[in-house]
């Protein structure tokens, strides 16, 4: 508000110069002069009514603000549109602002457009400002951003990893964890480890509405997850969601989303992991940058050192043991002795082939029971459509055979011996892929059983000089015993004499 009334006050009454005016008020002399004509040519009386307020006289002296006399009415941005695109991903105001000026060659400049958005969005309904006491408040959320993971090396079939964020409401400390989904399995087990993370549970947990935690939201009594709530319950505080439509309930946490995923997930784009231990190694470290390196600038803290002094003293202990979310689920054990699980395999002992069990899985083991009995336990696979066998539940046929390796048939030919070792080998090197061979060759190896490894190490010397390379030729030379029989040699003949033949009297 410029300072029309006592500038003419000083200038009427107390005929002060215009120097000193412009000296007391700190103004430059050329305005103060431009202040009196303009009051002049105005047409208002001195002195000023009291009725007309000091914005009235400065609209007399000055026009409304932003507008020149004569210039045009330029086109007007539709501000709530702006608004609404400024939410979306990527979208600043330089983009609104070149598709407006795409549009309105002749409208506002950058500048003046910012202005004027800038102004609206003053006069929106305002924010109240949440201050949370230490160790009161957890926000917990995922990012809606996920990181590729790499599930299976041979095919790179590739799996996307949720980020759950939790952050603390006093000190702003962050936690980043990386979970195949967002299930409850998934869920529980990511917050236990910011529970152990933060060393401690906070008074109050504050997720949003979302369907793993909420079964039905509502804005005075939401119903919540009764699994949730066991989980909670066990650490000794209390579930309170935000409520239904109103993210600002938990601005922290969506606030420290928008920075997880600027700060971890540019840092992350360009790495490829192959295991969620390897993602979250990864976060980790990033995490440990923003919480113990980077400096608040608002406080002239990190968000560790803030963690120390507000969020520890009133945290509440952990119990002894974390709390365990396992499922349940009914299998029947097919012909291969395993059971299917998540889309993946997992082995029992054979004999119980056939047989309907029970599995209770959590998010790292698998646990299968048979009326109650516990016969077989695995830590948890990712759902890739692989299996997990232990060599123990295999028959133990099958697990002869799938003992069998290339190295392992080689080490046991040259035990036999060299001849068998050099058939072996030449059976590898003769097939077009070296797999074909494996099967030939430990049918030529299981024939030491019937016939002996003398027998068989000479049946390798003729089958080597008869040039027959397969187990059906092996197992006819032991069968027939040709083993026994040396290989006869044809006699070398002399040249006999023949009409084409010159002899040695042609040379004479």
């Amino acid at each position: 508000m410029r300072e029309v009334r006592e500038v003419m006050r000083l200038h009427r009454e107390g005929c002060v110069p215009m120097r000193e005016i412009a000296r007391m008020y700190g103004l430059a002399r050329s305005t103060v002069r431009d202040m009196i004509v303009r009051f002049e040519r105005s047409g208002l009386a001195w002195p000023i009514p009291p009725e007309i307020s000091d914005a009235d006289v400065e609209q007399r002296l000055y026009g409304l603000a932003g507008v020149k006399p004569g210039r045009r009415k330029l086109a007007e941005p539709d501000w709530s549109v702006v608004l609404r695109e400024m939410k979306r991903k990527h979208v600043t105001l330089q983009v609104l602002w070149e598709e407006y000026a795409g549009e309105h060659p002749d409208g506002y400049r950058y500048s003046r457009f910012c202005d004027l958005f800038r102004g609206w969005e003053g006069r929106l309904p305002l924010t109240m400002r949440q201050s949370h006491a230490g160790g009161e408040k957890l926000f917990i959320d995922y990012a809606g951003d996920k990181v590729p993971v790499v599930v299976d090396r041979l095919t790179g079939e590739v799996r996307d990893a949720h980020i759950f964020v939790a952050v603390m409401g006093g000190s702003s400390l962050s936690f980043g964890y990386a979970t195949w989904t967002e299930q409850m399995g998934d869920w529980i087990d990511a917050h236990n480890a910011a529970f152990a993370y933060f060393g401690g549970v906070a008074h109050l947990l504050v997720p949003d509405n979302a369907k793993v935690a909420v079964i039905k939201a509502c804005l005075f009594d939401p119903m919540v997850n009764r699994s949730y709530t066991d989980m909670a319950r066990h650490y000794g505080t209390a579930v309170l969601p935000t409520r239904p439509r109103k993210p600002r309930d938990k601005a922290k946490v969506e606030a420290c989303v928008g920075i997880v995923e600027r700060w971890l997930l540019g840092r992350l784009r360009n790495k490829i992991f192959y295991s969620l231990a390897e993602v979250n190694a990864a976060i980790a470290e990033c995490m440990a940058q923003l919480n113990d390196v980077r400096v608040v600038s608002q406080f002239g803290k990190t968000r560790r050192q803030m963690f120390e002094e507000i969020d520890v003293p009133n945290l509440l202990p952990l119990p002894a043991d974390p709390w365990v979310h396992a499922e349940w689920k009914l299998c029947r054990v097919g012909l291969d002795y395993h059971i299917a699980l998540e889309r993946h395999h997992y082995s029992v002992p054979h004999r119980f082939a056939r047989r309907e069990v029970e599995a209770r899985f959590t998010t790292r083991t698998v646990e299968i029971f048979l009326s109650g009995e516990r016969i077989a336990v695995h830590m948890r696979g990712s759902s890739n459509g692989h299996h997990t066998t232990i060599p123990e539940h295999m028959p133990s046929s099958h697990r002869r055979y799938g003992e069998w390796t290339p190295a392992k048939i080689r080490e046991e030919a040259a035990r036999i011996g060299p001849m068998l070792s050099l058939l072996i080998e030449k059976i590898i090197e003769g097939r077009p892929h070296p797999e074909q061979g494996y099967r030939s060759c430990l049918g030529i190896i299981g024939l030491q059983k019937r016939f002996g490894a003398e027998r068989l190490e000479a049946a390798a010397l003729r089958a080597l000089e008869i040039q027959a390379r397969n187990y059906p030729s092996i197992k006819s030379i032991l069968e027939k015993g040709l083993d026994k029989v040396p290989v006869s040699k044809s006699p070398e003949r002399a040249p006999g004499d023949h009409a084409n033949i010159r002899g040695s009297k042609y040379y004479h």
